[in-house]
């Protein structure tokens, strides 16, 4: 698996939510919720994943590419809700 993101976008959600796309990959080799993002039509599938990431429980919203290719769109720490989500996704 290969990621992807945005020169520009990585530089503002450090800036934003001190998460650094290039961390990213670590969620991936450990347990993570994750789910289609049906909100809305983004002309492609988009998927949300909580999981952890350094220290903390983070978000991660990616799409998937063509050969195995994942896109980072955002990540940020995980609010509230979330991190109750992803402990109950542990307990089961």
């Amino acid at each position: 698996m290969q990621f992807e993101g945005d020169e520009a976008k990585r530089a503002e959600n450090i800036v934003k939510h001190q998460i650094d796309f290039a961390d990213i990959p670590q969620m991936f080799d450990g347990s993570m919720l994750s789910e289609l993002d049906q909100r809305t039509d983004y002309g492609e599938e988009r998927w949300v994943g909580i999981g952890f990431l350094r220290n903390t429980v983070a978000v991660v919203v990616w799409t998937e590419r063509k050969h195995n290719i994942i896109r980072i769109i955002s990540a940020r720490r995980a609010n509230k809700y979330e991190r109750e989500r992803f402990q109950q996704y542990l307990s089961d």
